[in-house]
């Protein structure tokens, strides 16, 4: 299931690698995209999308609804 979240936070490479490994360890199938200057982060992944939010929201970045 494709969902997209808008996170606010993201300022440089690390930040995207930060993202990616906090979604991969909830889902190590998913795949992700990340668009750093438009705040989106993109997430092909089973999971719920309550538990993906939240293990971005883990790493300190503010998704928004």
């Amino acid at each position: 299931m494709n969902q997209i979240f808008n996170v606010e936070g993201m300022t440089c490479g690390h930040c995207e690698k930060t993202v990616t490994k906090a979604l991969l360890a909830l889902d190590p199938q998913a795949k992700i995209a990340i668009d750093r200057t438009a705040n989106k982060v993109e997430v092909d992944s089973q999971q719920p999308r309550d538990a993906l939010k939240q293990a971005i929201a883990d790493e300190g970045y503010r998704v928004a609804d």
